[in-house]
């Protein structure tokens, strides 16, 4: 690993401790060998400057032991009589000179610590330090051990709905070390209000994971950094989509929205939808709809970004297939190693009938349907109604109890059962998605990948660590991003055969395993289908429960705002 200026001069202060540190701690009538001595240089420090010994612990955290560092630089200065603002000042932010200053400078005597008993700290050092012990607290906690997540999509609809809040358990597949530890404490990727990152990049760390728990097996919810968060479009509602698929989805427009048109010419066509999203200023579009939506307009905004892994978005879905697995989706069925598997209850899937306003009234009486889930949307047919009742109030009247709608809407083997008994409702059947070439996973145009569906898919091999599979130009496009992107090999195919960092290559042994998401919600869910497999350094950690559920009317529908109780401490299947 390359080391940048930040992480040399962190390192040049820790090795500067081993020679400091041993003079100080003789000055403060402690045994200076202990300097020499890594972990008892620490303890042997927080004695000299009267604190508690268990921050020894937050000095192993990284980001929050560079805070920690910090306090334990000013509080030096204080128990050698260094009190004044300025020289407190300089002990925080230069302590490469101030610490040899205490340690080789003979007029610099031990003090002792300050007694606060008898000094009244000022209002402002008061809350400045309860502050920083909030922050240091809370950072740990939620880096290392639980964290609040809220559920924004209904991808994982059934079991966990838009608007739960769940708690999400770091150590069950273990806690990652932060990759970006100077950022805004408990801000992900972005400042409120504003596409602005929330970190800086110039001080990095590589990936390092803590032992957890257990690994991740089929059936669990899992949180997971997004797989392509390295080219994301810089555009909320574009959230699922990175940069190379949408290309590939503009390149099939400009063909007329014709799969078989772009296939006469697909470098034109992508060529034309780069030109598109750069010269025709496409990107900085994106910008001004962001700025007319509140979103700070700012440079970053315009184009793609490459985030950190840990700053790439987070997602929920359910793992259903792990390393080594072979997975095939048959009629929506999915199939594991040649075995059927059977679904959670709570999966649902796309499902039409014909019925009135009037009894689709009554079925979301029965049924806690969300309202934008539903096509068309209730709430706008209801409006729609209201305008129509002020011109005819009897042409409404029986538009609502005789004019048949086509609805579409996700539902539960159950819910499916249910409503397509319901009085007034017709011609109800599950919906057949249709079919995207070339813009599911692995955007490959080979003829062998064109046909896959979200209903039928596959097969798929999925990587193991240590696992050696067989590499050709037939099967490059199935692992070609997890080589490069995941693994850090330069691919290439030329003349018929597969090059891995230059040299020619009929296989590959793995480094990590892979896994498959899917959620819940198939017919409405961007997950592995779309975008593959899902690397083991980008697991986060597993939903453990609900700790609060509400419903939005924007998302829910009108006049649905209220908690909802029977969710709150409920697990996580």
């Amino acid at each position: 690993m390359q080391l940048g200026i930040p992480e040399i001069l962190f390192l040049i202060l820790l090795l500067e401790h081993f020679i400091t540190l041993p003079k100080i701690f003789t000055k403060a009538g402690q045994t200076g060998w202990h300097g020499y001595v890594p972990v008892l240089q620490w303890l042997t420090w927080l004695k000299v400057i009267q604190r508690p010994w268990w921050w020894v612990f937050l000095l192993i955290v990284p980001g929050v032991n560079l805070i920690m560092f910090t306090i334990l630089h000013v509080e030096t200065a204080i128990v050698f009589g260094q009190r004044s603002t300025k020289e407190q000042w300089f002990a925080g932010a230069l302590p490469w000179a101030f610490m040899p200053k205490l340690a080789f400078k003979d007029e610099v005597t031990y003090l002792g610590a300050r007694n606060w008993k008898e000094t009244k700290k000022s209002f402002w050092r008061e809350w400045g330090e309860a502050i920083v012990f909030a922050v240091v607290a809370a950072s740990v906690i939620r880096t290392f051990f639980m964290e609040a997540f809220t559920i924004p999509t209904p991808s994982m609809e059934g079991e966990m709905l838009v608007g739960d809040y769940l708690f999400v358990s770091k150590m069950s597949y273990g806690a990652k070390v932060p990759q970006t530890p100077l950022s805004i404490p408990f801000l992900h990727n972005a400042l409120p209000g504003s596409l602005t990152p929330s970190y800086v990049e110039w001080f990095s760390l590589p990936h390092y994971r803590l032992p957890g728990f257990g690994d991740v097996e089929r059936g669990d919810a899992v949180v997971f950094n997004f797989p392509h968060g390295d080219t994301v479009l810089v555009k909320p509602t574009l959230s699922g989509y990175d940069y190379y698929q949408y290309l590939k989805k503009e390149a099939i427009f400009e063909a007329d929205n014709s799969y078989e048109t772009y296939l006469t010419n697909p470098e034109k066509y992508l060529a034309k939808a780069r030109e598109n999203f750069y010269e025709k200023n496409i990107c900085k579009i994106y910008a001004a709809e962001e700025k007319s939506r509140g979103y700070a307009a700012t440079p970053a905004i315009e184009g793609i970004r490459k985030r950190p892994m840990d700053k790439m978005d987070n997602y929920v879905k359910r793992c259903v297939a792990v390393a080594g697995d072979e997975l095939e989706i048959i009629d929506r069925v999915i199939h594991i190693n040649g075995q059927p598997q059977q679904a959670p209850e709570q999966v649902q899937f796309g499902y039409s009938f014909q019925a009135t306003m009037g009894t689709m009234d009554r079925i979301l009486k029965k049924f806690p349907l969300a309202s934008s889930e539903l096509s068309p949307n209730p709430d706008r047919v209801r409006m729609e109604l209201g305008q129509l009742k002020q011109r005819d109030s009897q042409a409404a009247s029986d538009y609502y109890s005789k004019q048949k709608i086509a609805w579409s809407v996700p539902l539960t083997a159950e819910e499916a059962r249910a409503i397509e008994k319901t009085q007034g409702v017709e011609s109800f059947a599950m919906d057949a998605p249709p079919s995207q070439p070339g813009l599911m996973f692995p955007y490959s145009d080979a003829p062998q990948y064109i046909d896959w569906t979200v209903d039928n898919f596959g097969p798929v091999k999925l990587p193991a660590a240590g696992e050696t599979l067989a590499i050709t130009p037939e099967n490059i496009d199935m692992y070609r991003r997890t080589i490069a992107v995941y693994e850090g090999h330069e691919v290439d195919v030329r003349d018929g055969k597969v090059f891995i960092d230059g040299q020619e290559a009929t296989s590959y042994t793995f480094t990590q395993n892979y896994y498959w998401m899917m959620g819940d919600n198939r017919h409405r869910s961007l997950d592995s289908r779309y975008w593959g497999f899902v690397p083991e350094t980008h697991i986060v950690g597993k939903p453990v429960f609900t700790w609060f559920s509400k419903e939005n009317e924007a998302f829910h529908g009108a006049g649905r705002s209220g908690v909802r109780t029977d969710r709150i401490f409920k697990t996580v299947d």
